[in-house]
């Protein structure tokens, strides 16, 4: 049980996790903008792309939630509930989940509806910039498992 559970848990973060990363990131890049930035132009900005980019992060971000799920069932499975590197990834998890629905998913859509100078993609980079910094401690944590009897 406690394989399967890991292996759900582990590739259901890297098909789903993954892809919101990757979708987030390159939003602002395609995202419209109302003036063209200073200095030559370094990508083509796609509506059509960018609209695609928000409904991955929509949509495989709402897939995502079975990761930290299912790792809390592990954690349960194992009794790890009390370890240290256990609770701050599931603190740092719902802080980027809520970075996610809170914050990004709802800028990602404003930037569609209302483009502006790009100062508001500058604003939403940051805050991904953030939400994967998050993941990537997430991700380090399970791996190091400090204090854990197996490190």
């Amino acid at each position: 049980m406690e394989a399967l559970l890991l292996s759900v848990h582990v590739v259901a973060g890297i098909l789903f996790v993954g892809p919101v990363a990757v979708s987030t990131s390159l939003f602002p890049r395609y995202a419209p903008v109302t003036a063209a930035p200073a200095g030559p132009p370094r990508v083509e900005r796609s509506l059509d792309t960018a609209r695609l980019l928000h409904r991955i992060t929509r949509v495989y971000g709402a897939l995502a939630i079975v990761v930290p799920v299912v790792g809390l069932v592990l954690a349960l499975v194992q009794d790890r509930t009390t370890e240290v590197w256990v609770v701050v990834a599931m603190v740092l998890t719902a802080v980027a989940g809520a970075l996610l629905a809170l914050q990004i998913t709802p800028r990602q859509r404003e930037a569609l509806d209302t483009p502006d100078d790009g100062a508001q993609l500058r604003r939403l980079a940051m805050v991904v910039g953030v939400f994967n910094l998050l993941w990537a401690a997430v991700v380090v944590l399970m791996i190091v498992r400090p204090g854990s009897s197996y490190s």
